[in-house]
């Protein structure tokens, strides 16, 4: 490759592989991003093409300086602006769009709420007040443990409003996990809710934040109650709780006048998985990250405010923050919130709520459109799908027979199916094709968008020749990036950051290739996290959680083609791998962890498969989980132990 990365080389010549497929005409010329010199541009202007994202904004100060680069790897966007979070996502659509639907959510018992953009306003407004009055303050953590219930989004936003950064916690997740992020975050604020409904039984939120709370250091000034499930569950509130009901009513009609925030302050904090199993907070700056998720919400995803858009992600994980509230919000769409599972309470229920809605960008994972075509095409094939005009994919590798299946089934055959690779520390889409430009490559992710410099590398630095394995990584600052780690300077430069004659590069930890025209394939992570059910797990957690049991001695985690969590267990030789144990060690991993981290399948095994060195392969014990041919094992230093580990896991 040459110096000009990847993008260089997609520039440098065209795109004519026989499986390249051209953006449908009729949306080319409707499409966002259509002028095809954008990557010249961002390539001629460098850091100052972002203005073109920033100006998507609205700025209670103008910013001058698009990049402070000064100081790498502590790179500051748009440092001398300011802007609140919330009036870019609610208050300036107001005059244009004050009745247009801004949320429309879907309970899993078939309740229905919408709020207008009017509504939005009114709750975050009273939200925000009510924080105030128990003692929130600008640069306070309020940690917001919830479902997905529209009281979420308007936390969120009425914490941007007071300038007070919020901390997210998936609500799946264990008393345990939540005391841990409780504890990372120094957070003396938190908004939960009674329960929530998992399938038909109603979950007591509630006891896990008790819980929760008797196990952090940190003294909770002040916990919100949201009611969530009304009568089927009752709870009793403490002196410092509150219900968020009653907060709400008493602030309805005031105006909080928004807080402006630097850009480089902190909007929100988000703990993921690290490599060495401890949680990591990322955090993210107002201006760069918004400024980011705006740009590709429109250019990426195309989305416009007349839309009716669907991120299937839950709120508690990146993707949700990006794409299912900041992201349309910011560019005034109507976005549904969806608290159910896809089959639940049947396989129609995806396919039901994108007719009835018009649902024109459907933005999903690759585990999902699994799930999808495992039920069958009968089920989307139903329903009147014709209102989707771009379909988006986010969370691991697509295949390309899986990218056909959704296009044709859910698209319709016409519409561009955008694939998307991002994290949680990018903030935003950082590679992709532009659904009006670039031509599509079912199964690879794409080339990187403009202004990414993104590179896929050997373990010297150097670029690989097409097709051969390397690792991705990001050579250039970008908007979405995260500014640090809650854990310190010294933990963020070590995680994420490689100095080099050429300047300090990014590692994104994935592993990739790249074909001639910059089209870039992700091959997965090279730090042992999985991705499953549209969530990231880091495998050192929960192996840590299994081994915990008494009687394991060892565990390998892998995530399966569909979705599913698959934990490879030994245990010492005077116990019987049984049923028992397999029920023990599921309830461990609810407990470190959450439900949501439950195995879906253990297999018992007298070994793990190893190198000489010592290492377990993962990828071997991944494969014999989808039912893939795997390589030669020669190399192992106990070989004869997949066979016996392929025959359990098919039941021979």
């Amino acid at each position: 490759m040459d110096d000009a990365g990847i993008d260089g080389r997609r520039r440098d010549r065209s795109v004519a592989a026989a499986d390249a497929i051209e953006p449908p005409t009729g949306f080319s010329e409707q499409a966002v991003a259509s002028d095809a010199g954008v990557h010249d541009a961002f390539e001629t202007e460098g850091p100052d093409a972002w203005r073109r994202a920033a100006d998507l904004l609205d700025w209670e100060t103008e910013y001058e300086t698009v990049l402070d680069d000064s100081e790498p790897p502590f790179y500051q966007w748009f440092p001398d602006g300011r802007l609140n979070a919330a009036v870019n996502c609610v208050d300036r659509h107001l005059d244009e769009r004050r009745n247009q639907l801004a949320i429309r959510w879907f309970g899993k018992r078939g309740e229905r709420r919408s709020y207008t953009y009017l509504d939005l306003h009114r709750e975050v407004n009273a939200l925000a007040a009510g924080l105030r009055d128990l003692g929130v303050e600008e640069d306070d953590v309020v940690t917001l443990y919830l479902p997905m219930v529209p009281e979420l989004p308007v936390a969120m936003l009425a914490c941007a409003r007071i300038g007070a950064p919020h901390n997210v916690v998936f609500a799946g997740l264990s008393a345990e996990a939540l005391a841990t992020r409780l504890d990372a975050a120094d957070s003396s604020y938190l908004i939960t809710c009674d329960g929530y409904y998992r399938r038909e039984d109603a979950f007591n939120q509630k006891s896990k934040a008790d819980n929760a709370r008797l196990r952090t250091e940190t003294d909770l000034a002040a916990t919100v109650v949201v009611d969530r499930l009304g009568d089927a569950l009752h709870v009793s509130l403490g002196d410092d709780e509150h219900a968020y009901e009653s907060l709400v009513d008493a602030h309805d009609g005031e105006t909080v006048e928004p807080v402006a925030r630097d850009a480089t302050d902190l909007l929100f904090v988000m703990y993921t998985s690290g490599t060495t199993g401890r949680p990591k907070g990322v955090e993210h700056a107002t201006g760069g990250y918004l400024s980011h998720v705006a740009w590709t919400t429109r250019n990426v995803l195309d989305v416009r405010p007349d839309d009716t858009y669907w991120c299937a992600a839950d709120i508690g994980w990146i993707t949700g923050h990006s794409y299912g509230v900041y992201g349309p919000l910011s560019v005034g769409t109507t976005t549904v919130l969806y608290e159910g599972s896809p089959d639940y309470p049947d396989r129609e229920r995806v396919w039901d709520l994108i007719e009835r809605n018009a649902v024109s960008v459907f933005y999903t994972s690759p585990t999902a459109i699994r799930s999808f075509m495992k039920w069958g095409a009968e089920y989307p094939d139903r329903h009147d799908l014709s209102s989707i005009r771009l379909l988006g994919t986010v969370g691991e590798s697509i295949t390309a027979k899986a990218w056909h299946w959704y296009r044709e089934h859910v698209g319709g055959g016409e519409a561009p199916v955008v694939d998307t690779w991002w994290q949680t520390e990018t903030g935003a889409i950082a590679l992709a094709t532009l659904p009006g430009i670039t031509p599509m490559k079912p199964g690879k992710v794409g080339p990187p968008l403009p202004g990414i410099d993104a590179r896929v590398v050997d373990e010297d630095g150097d670029p690989v020749d097409p097709g051969e394995p390397g690792y991705l990584t990001i050579g250039s600052p970008w908007p979405g990036m995260l500014r640090g780690l809650r854990e310190g300077d010294d933990r963020y430069r070590r995680e994420y950051w490689l100095e080099t004659e050429d300047g300090w590069r990014y590692r994104t930890g994935d592993g990739a290739t790249v074909d001639e025209d910059g089209y870039v394939t992700i091959l997965g992570r090279v730090d042992d996290v999985i991705n499953v059910r549209a969530q990231r797990f880091n495998t050192a957690e929960l192996e840590s959680a299994i081994v915990g049991v008494d009687g394991v001695t060892e565990a390998a985690v892998v995530g399966d083609d569909d979705g599913d969590i698959v934990a490879y267990v030994t245990t010492r030789s005077d116990v019987e791998p049984d049923k028992s144990l397999e029920a023990t060690i599921g309830e461990e991993l609810a407990r470190s962890v959450g439900d949501v981290a439950r195995a879906d399948r253990i297999v018992f095994t007298p070994e793990l498969p190893k190198t000489r060195s010592g290492k377990i392969m993962r990828r071997l014990l991944e494969d014999i989980a989808r039912g893939e041919e795997f390589g030669d094992v020669s190399a192992l230093r106990n070989p004869e132990v997949v066979g016996e580990i392929e025959s359990s896991v098919r039941g021979e």
